[in-house]
């Protein structure tokens, strides 16, 4: 005689096959062949890079000032760079120059409008700079986007975001280079700077660096404590919304029909 449960585990299989496919399908992170299309594969993840401070570059939303003494009317003015990266130059019209140095623009042009004209003699300035920024985060007044404009250290940086006196972290700020290949990450600690008066960590900031200024423990114990008790505050404080909103009609009605 067969045992009652003798046959389960083989009905069992089937459902064990169903539950590692459905985990396997969840565990799997791989994207597929259009999803490796869009991957950054290079630098931060915009077009065009590069470092301002050793040689200005063009990025987009950038203007150019273009001077020639000789052709003043024909060719010098100052022209934004626009989305797709070009500028619509006298003569030449859309020229592409986002990722640029000013030198190289400069020989790019003088190259472009050599058949029109026998002697060029042009100078590029960069202008109008908006294409550049750094990131800061965390316990800063003063949090997101902000434009860069070179000369600027890490300490300056934090100071000009303004760090929460009660909740900012100085000695854990986090300095953040991001790249798919080589990221990097350094914790500085500006409380250092402060306190002793040692700047050996006060590295320059770049173009697209991120800048974390984290919380210091007993404020993430607080923010921590906040979140728990998120559910019981927010019920009260409906509650108590309602009841104020009651009595303000209930009593206004009864002021209105002359009962107080």
């Amino acid at each position: 005689m067969t045992p009652i449960h003798a046959d389960r585990p083989s009905r069992l299989l089937p459902l064990l096959a169903l539950l590692l496919l459905v985990l396997g399908s969840g565990c799997d992170s791989m994207p597929d062949k259009r999803g490796l299309q869009y991957l950054n594969t290079d630098g931060f993840g915009n077009r065009y890079t590069g470092n301002a401070e050793e040689e200005n570059w063009a990025a987009i939303g950038d203007s150019i000032a273009v001077i020639d003494e000789i052709h003043p009317e024909e060719v010098s003015g100052t022209f934004a760079i626009d989305v797709d990266g070009t500028v619509l130059l006298p003569v030449l019209g859309s020229v592409p120059v986002a990722g640029l140095t000013r030198s190289e623009i400069e020989a790019l042009l003088l190259e472009k409008y050599s058949p029109y004209y026998p002697v060029v003699d042009i100078k590029v300035r960069i202008v109008n700079s908006r294409g550049k920024q750094y990131f800061i985060f965390g316990e800063v007044a003063q949090v997101g986007e902000q434009a860069f404009t070179g000369d600027l250290t890490i300490f300056q940086a934090v100071m000009r975001a303004v760090p929460n006196k009660d909740t900012s972290n100085l000695g854990r700020v986090r300095l953040i280079r991001a790249d798919p290949k080589d990221p990097f990450i350094q914790t500085i600690n500006l409380a250092d700077l402060i306190e002793r008066g040692d700047s050996t960590f006060n590295v320059h900031v770049q173009e697209r660096d991120i800048i974390f200024v984290p919380a210091t423990m007993l404020a993430e114990l607080g923010y921590f404590l906040n979140t728990l008790l998120f559910p019981f505050t927010y019920v009260l404080s409906s509650i108590s919304d309602a009841l104020f909103t009651y009595d303000r009609l209930v009593y206004g009605a009864a002021y209105r029909g002359g009962i107080y």
